[in-house]
This record gives structure tokens, C-alpha cells and sequence, in this order.
């Protein structure tokens, strides 16, 4: 597995693993389903295309012999890193790969915005994958926002909020 910065090329697949990771059937292949939460897309080639064109945004990837296997986005804002749009295949996932795209993400912040503070926005609703951020080191912060309204997707459950979830990762700087 490698890893590397997404480029434009790479939009279509990207949309692509991020719809089917997080809706539809095809997601219920993994753990990470929002599938009963939501219907519609997570995004759309035009929103990829607009992080792309973002400065303070990354989007890396993680691929095995050419294909593209996890995602995740990096967005720095003031002094701390925001992760989104995190992905994995979902007939991959449960192999390590999610641990090691996140690891990489965090190296990447530190090394490119010498940050070593991440910040994350959690569905509520997901306790287990709550429960996976907390034991890579992230903790709740007691914040709680309402989930955004799209024209991409439907909400299916009443009260749909993120927890924030906060870490700080060792710096590569200090």
C-alpha cells in the first residue's frame, strides 16, 4: 500500500469510493454505513473539485497495485487540522488500512502546516465508530452540532447532530 496527495485526476474515483462507503448497499459491505442514517450522495464531483482548489485542503489516498483503496480529506483551519470525508473500500475495511490512513494524515498536517492538533466531526448516531476514533487517541470535546442540510441527501433519523472529537498528535517540530 501506498500513499500519496489525490489529484484532480483522481475526482471521479474518489467520488465514487466516497458515495459507496457511506450510502447505499453497497456500503453495508462495511462497518462504517450511514446507510439507515441517510440517503443520497456524501458528495459530488463538484464538491471534490471545489476542496481541490482550496489551499488550505488536502485530499490523500491510500492505493494497492494502482487502485485506489482509502481516502481522507485534510483541512486546516487556524491552528488545528479538520478530518473529512474519510473512506475506505468497504469490502477492505476492518484491515488496518483506515488506521493507516489516518496515521498518514496526521504525519501529513504536521509535516505540511506544522499542526498537531486534529479535529473531527462524528455522527452521534455511529457509537462504534466513535469508539475507533477514541482508540487512535481522540476524544470528545462535549460539542455537539446539528447535522447539516443538502440537496445531496435526506436525513432518515430525527435529531441527527456530530459529536467533535479533538487529539493532539505528537509534532514532528516541538
Amino acid at each position: 500500500m501506498i500513499f500519496r496527495h489525490a489529484t484532480i485526476d483522481d475526482i471521479e474515483t474518489l467520488t465514487s469510493l466516497l458515495n459507496r462507503s457511506y450510502r447505499g448497499e453497497s456500503s453495508r459491505a462495511g462497518w462504517t454505513s450511514e446507510a439507515d442514517l441517510l440517503s443520497g450522495k456524501r458528495i459530488d464531483e463538484a464538491g471534490l473539485f471545489q476542496l481541490f482548489n482550496d489551499p488550505d485542503s488536502l485530499i490523500l489516498i491510500a492505493q494497492t497495485n494502482e487502485i485506489i483503496t482509502a481516502t481522507i480529506h485534510a483541512h486546516r483551519k487556524l491552528d488545528s487540522v479538520h478530518f473529512g470525508l474519510f473512506a475506505v473500500e468497504p469490502t477492505l475495511q476492518g484491515n488496518g488500512i483506515g488506521k493507516a490512513m489516518l496515521s498518514y494524515a496526521e504525519s501529513e498536517a504536521n509535516h505540511t502546516w506544522k499542526i498537531n492538533t486534529a479535529i473531527m466531526e462524528v455522527i452521534t448516531h455511529r457509537v462504534e465508530l466513535i469508539e475507533y476514533y477514541e482508540r487512535r487517541g481522540y476524544k470528545r470535546t462535549g460539542e455537539v452540532i446539528p447535522f447539516p442540510k443538502s440537496d445531496l441527501w435526506d436525513i432518515q433519523v430525527d435529531s441527527l447532530e456530530f459529536a467533535i472529537l479533538s487529539k493532539e498528535f505528537k509534532s514532528i517540530y516541538s
